[in-house]
């Protein structure tokens, strides 16, 4: 089926779904295929589960009139989605980084709602399949579009900018996150710049902090719109970042000198799209972090940053440096492996290690067994299980505690024991 005439289909609910585990009445299904599951398979039971087609890429499960077979359902996914963006006519902000795309993402989204009808990535789905989602998430109603877009190789920030086809752009940071995939720090640059190749290209515009050398290096032959800096001051961060703008204070919810340049972001593209300083900092203020970022958390004794979303060599250091710079009696640093840096792992952890020592919390937990290889007086598990069993042991009571690791970690377990 041509996409013309499957778009026609989509057109008459505005629904996609690729899990039947939430199925909504009147969806497209899109079959799609996993390293464990076959999505072909569970056609027939999308459409008893009220969906209107499915579409399938193996010919054995084109078994009724409303299952369509395609070539290719993941591609026929990201055409379609594609097809609809360039049907709404509207203005696609295109996000990724390093660290905190998600949270500037949101922060874009509610500042940017206060004036206009804005849709935004859902969550973390910023891959190629996520991206089409949130696209095709995306109605006529619709008038502004912020996608995030995550990778970890090279070429995937450009797919997904010929997906969604960017009007605008904004890059958080080049860190060091999936080192691995990327090969490298330059490999990082590289591959968060292809939004930037996008841009210049197709003569779109991209928002820049001027503070951030790279940014500025890599878009000098771009359409520009630098932060609204002679309008900005940072105040403090203790926790939580409070700031200046056209002589307004702003007292966000948000933890760490290093989501300043977040907020800045923020407030820089709600201007450029009319949003009233009012409205601005109404909606900042609101904003409250979620999903283990950067999350404070008050138990009947402790103190709790939760920041154990993710974590990379990057974000480790600035969480780490906020927390010492915090005003606290006692600290407690529970800290879990970093993943994905490749050759660099050994190297990148022994680095976490001395800085947090330099700091002189009271306590330090290092866990998984990447840290655990590390050499150090500081108390070591190589799983969380041992970590656990220890703290049943040894309670810890009357601390601020900052918790932070990668996502496979799953390191908020430890609200669970922590009085």
């Amino acid at each position: 089926m041509k996409i013309a005439n499957l778009y026609k289909l989509y057109c008459q609910h505005f629904l996609v779904d690729t899990d039947t585990r939430n199925i909504r009445k009147n969806t497209l299904f899109f079959a799609l295929k996993g390293d464990n599951f076959n999505g072909n398979s569970f056609a027939e039971e999308a459409l008893k589960l009220g969906a209107s087609f499915a579409i399938v890429d193996e010919e054995a499960y084109e078994t009724k009139e409303n299952i369509i077979l395609v070539n290719n359902v993941l591609e026929t996914l990201q055409q379609l989605a594609n097809y609809h963006r360039r049907h709404l006519k509207i203005p696609i902000i295109g996000l990724t980084g390093s660290n905190g795309k998600t949270t500037t993402k949101e922060l874009i989204h509610v500042v940017l709602n206060k004036k206009h009808n804005t849709q935004a990535t859902k969550g973390n789905l910023n891959n190629h399949i996520g991206v089409p989602l949130t696209l095709l998430s995306m109605t006529d109603k619709t008038e502004l579009g912020v996608v995030e877009m995550g990778a970890n190789h090279l070429k995937e920030i450009a797919l997904l900018c010929a997906i969604s086809e960017p009007d605008f752009g904004y890059i958080t940071n080049f860190g060091k996150a999936h080192l691995e995939g990327f090969g490298g720090m330059e490999g990082v640059i590289k591959g968060k710049s292809e939004l930037y190749a996008f841009l210049k290209e197709n003569d779109k515009t991209v928002f820049v902090n001027p503070d951030d050398e790279i940014q500025v290096e890599k878009t000098q032959e771009i359409n520009t719109i630098n932060f609204k800096v002679e309008a900005l001051r940072f105040s403090e961060a203790n926790p939580f970042v409070k700031l200046s703008y056209n002589n307004n204070t702003i007292q966000s919810n948000l933890i760490g000198a290093y989501n300043y340049s977040n907020i800045a972001a923020a407030i820089t593209i709600g201007a450029y799209f009319k949003v009233s300083d009012e409205a601005t900092k109404e909606a900042i203020e609101s904003y409250v972090p979620k999903n283990n970022r950067s999350q404070i958390i008050e138990t009947k004794s402790n103190k709790i940053i939760l920041d154990a979303y993710n974590a990379n060599p990057s974000s480790m250091k600035v969480a780490l440096e906020n927390f010492s710079a915090i005003n606290a009696e006692t600290k407690v640093v529970i800290l879990g492996d970093m993943f994905e840096l490749g050759d660099e792992g050994l190297q990148e952890h022994q680095a976490i290690v001395d800085l947090a020592i330099s700091l002189n919390f009271e306590t330090i937990f290092f866990v998984g067994e990447n840290f655990n290889q590390i050499k150090t007086d500081a108390h070591q598990f190589k799983t969380y299980e041992l970590l656990e069993d220890y703290i049943k042991k040894n309670p810890l009571e009357n601390q601020s505690i900052l918790i932070k690791g990668s996502r496979g970690m799953r390191l908020e377990r430890v609200l669970d024991i922590i009085g």
